[in-house]
């Protein structure tokens, strides 16, 4: 099982670690609540795991303007 992240807005790879390498308590998932896990975190049917977080790219862009928020697919 690998863990991969990306970035939800622009879909830019962020990082991967490979199987085993970081439980899943250190990397932090176990203090989202079932609803944060249902939207950041995917379970493909290989065993790897996605996790959708925003790239600093992404963020400024977004602290910069806020209104582009409202569009479903911001920075695409």
């Amino acid at each position: 099982m690998a863990v991969n992240y990306i970035c939800r807005h622009c879909s830019m790879s962020l990082g991967r670690f490979e199987d085993g390498e970081v439980p899943e308590y250190r990397l932090g998932l176990h203090f989202l609540t079932p609803e944060e896990r249902k939207r950041i975190i995917a379970y493909n049917s290989n065993g790897d795991v996605t996790v959708r977080v925003i790239c600093e790219y992404c963020s400024q862009t977004l602290d910069a303007h806020p209104e582009l928020a409202l569009l479903s697919n911001p920075l695409q």
